[in-house]
């Protein structure tokens, strides 16, 4: 019969720590399913691998792992065949919508657009990773997170300083209406991404992993959609370069936690 651990994580919150777990156990035989509930930071493992092998996989992560209780598993053990095609489908449309909005935010001269559009490709980026999880060698995963992270780190920091440089020096007003259309399409894409993952209903945590990021990015839609309106009041530049600022921290910040998975 297999065992049901329940293992506390107490720095997993967010899929980047997700990402760690699942490559410094991918290759532990007898792992037949895990389960993140990121809320109470709580990994739920089904195996029939031992326990000390798991845990000595999870301790050189730093992320605090604490082996809670182990009781016997009396239920179905299921893999999701349809997650490949899931992820593919919210890639794709992540994808597009990096193109769409870097486009649009150069034509509006919006920074919040434009880091946006690079938020979308570090999302991308993600559920490419999340794809490699389901069928990939140990050493291509590590090789692509670690290309991934440089290339999210190179974004982040061209982002950030450009919004420090149009901050110093100036720059016009961003066509607020362009802000508002690109966000509430980008927006409509997200959800449909939402819609996609939703469907899986599966407790698999680079499933959930993809649901958390792709819900972060409606609130990041929302809020250029926000910026948009205040630049439409104020008649400032402000606004967008505080957006601007606001996303390109998420993208540093997730850069740094993928460039941990080597």
């Amino acid at each position: 019969m297999s065992s049901s651990s329940r293992i506390r994580i107490d720095a997993m919150d967010c899929p980047s720590e997700e990402a760690m777990i699942r490559m410094a156990l991918q290759d532990v035989s007898k792992i037949h399913s895990m389960k993140a509930d990121f809320p109470n930071r709580i990994l739920t493992i089904i195996h029939d691998a031992d326990l000390d092998v798991i845990m000595e996989r999870l301790h050189p992560l730093g992320l605090g792992a604490k082996h809670e209780e182990t009781t016997d598993h009396q239920g179905i053990i299921n893999e999701s065949g349809n997650q490949a095609t899931a992820l593919k489908s919210v890639l794709i449309i992540n994808a597009s919508l990096f193109f769409i909005e870097a486009i649009a935010g150069y034509i509006a001269g919006s920074i919040g657009l434009f880091a946006d559009s690079l938020d979308m490709l570090a999302d991308a980026m993600v559920y490419g990773l999340s794809l490699l999880v389901i069928s990939g060698s140990r050493a291509l995963k590590t090789r692509i997170a670690t290309l991934s992270g440089f290339m999210q780190l190179s974004l982040g920091i061209f982002g950030f300083f450009e919004c420090l440089k149009r901050t110093i020096l100036g720059t016009e007003v961003p066509e607020y209406s362009t802000m508002i259309i690109i966000s509430f399409i980008a927006m409509a894409g997200n959800l449909m991404s939402m819609r996609i993952l939703q469907k899986q209903q599966s407790d698999e945590p680079h499933m959930q992993a993809s649901m958390i990021f792709t819900s972060t990015d409606v609130l990041v839609n929302a809020g250029v959609i926000l910026a948009g309106m205040c630049t439409l009041y104020f008649g400032s530049t402000y606004p967008d370069l505080i957006i601007g600022f606001i996303v390109f921290g998420f993208v540093l910040r997730g850069a740094f936690r993928i460039l941990r998975l080597r």
